[in-house]
């Protein structure tokens, strides 16, 4: 794997997979599976040395997170939590025999049982886990400690799970402050620390309380706030705080760091999806792909798929279709399996529970296949060269 190329990480219920696409951005090549077929929920890199990362686990396995320093073809895991194989392991030799198991201390024992999310800035490494806590980690993963002051805030005991758990899966830093970052939770809702995480603020107030107004939907803004089921998160780029979120129910806007929020939601099919994805250069171009509800199967709407793109912040919304399926389409793209490119024009990946990564060169006018029958696939990230 060359930095200078293009290289979609793709993480998978069956491990990980690296594309790689020249500079050209054609000729995928697909490698892969890493990580010993561990559950990938999301992988990163670090363009600048080529390190990777990918975070996974389960009840089996426990949580832990895996490190590639040669580009991909060799990984080492460290383990931070403990799984059933460790019961299976300490009660039958020959079983830990045929596996490799060692008893060992592991630092979280059995707080948490995967790792959710991942993001390398300004020298550390964040991990999100489930159930939800934040991890960093100074030394490019080799220790870590929790960030006490989250889950020290005083909405804990009343954060609950969504559908897929209390799961902390979006992790967004300030570019050009390390003290600055925010985390998404599902379904607790946005918190931003601008001090390095000893204090965090709750950021779901609405700009306008009128927008909770003719919803019905458990998950519907209400009582001032846009809801606690953040499904994923982004800031813009510049100096400005904007962020866009795709909630439960709808799409989302923040000029001002999530301090309060505008629906931008008009004009798209659905209120329901996961991922949302901003241009790397300008901070109104953003992408976001509707499926047909959380209880109608959580396919594109018509089973006809569409990624849609807004160029003015949220004001209007363009369905860009071309070069993707049309006719019985019944994937899913979870939270974090869309992700941009840094080139001109700028880059547009997706990834299906079907296990096809689609890309767009252009920004999102056109699309092509770039890879399919992977595993399930859970999280889409670009390293793109210096």
């Amino acid at each position: 794997m060359s930095v200078n190329n293009i290289n979609v990480l793709v993480g998978t219920t069956k491990g990980v997979f690296l594309l790689s696409g020249g500079t050209d951005r054609e000729g995928w090549k697909v490698r892969g599976p890493y990580c010993d077929g561990w559950p990938i929920n999301h992988v990163v890199g670090d363009a600048k040395t080529g390190t990777l990362w990918a975070g996974g686990g389960g009840d089996w396995h426990g949580a832990g997170i895996w490190r590639s320093t040669d580009g991909g073809e060799s990984w080492q895991v460290t383990r931070l939590s403990k799984g059933k194989m460790d019961e299976w392991a300490a009660n039958d030799p020959d079983f830990a025999k045929m596996i490799g198991w060692t008893d060992e201390a592991l630092p979280f024992t059995d707080d948490f049982s995967q790792i959710w999310s991942l993001n390398f800035s300004h020298g550390k490494l964040y991990a999100g886990t489930k159930p939800a806590n934040l991890l960093e980690s100074k030394d490019r993963g080799e220790q870590w400690t929790k960030v006490e002051g989250l889950t020290d805030h005083p909405s804990f005991e009343a954060w609950i799970p969504g559908a897929a758990g209390l799961v902390l899966h979006t992790i967004v830093p300030e570019p050009s402050n390390p003290e600055k970052l925010w985390v998404g939770i599902s379904a607790a809702g946005v918190f931003a620390t601008e001090d390095g995480g000893t204090t965090w603020e709750r950021r779901i107030r609405l700009s306008n309380a009128e927008a909770c107004q003719g919803h019905d939907h458990p998950a519907a803004p209400q009582n001032g706030e846009l809801g606690h089921c953040v499904h994923n998160m982004v800031r813009a780029p510049g100096h400005e705080d904007v962020l866009y979120q795709q909630n439960h129910h709808g799409v989302w806007r923040s000029s001002n760091g999530g301090r309060s929020w505008d629906d931008i939601s008009n004009g798209l099919p659905s209120l329901f999806g996961f991922p949302i994805a901003v241009h790397p250069r300008d901070p109104n171009t953003v992408w976001t792909l509707p499926l047909n509800g959380d209880s109608k199967g959580r396919f594109p709407p018509d089973a006809s798929a569409a990624v849609w793109r807004s160029q003015d912040g949220g004001q209007s919304w363009q369905d860009m279709r071309q070069g993707l399926p049309q006719d019985a389409c019944y994937f899913t793209v979870l939270r974090q399996a869309m992700a941009t490119d840094t080139r001109t024009p700028a880059g547009v990946y997706f990834g299906t529970n079907s296990g096809s990564v689609f890309a767009s060169s252009d920004e999102g006018e056109t699309w092509q296949e770039i890879a399919r029958h992977l595993p399930t696939i859970l999280s889409v990230e670009i390293l793109d060269g210096p």
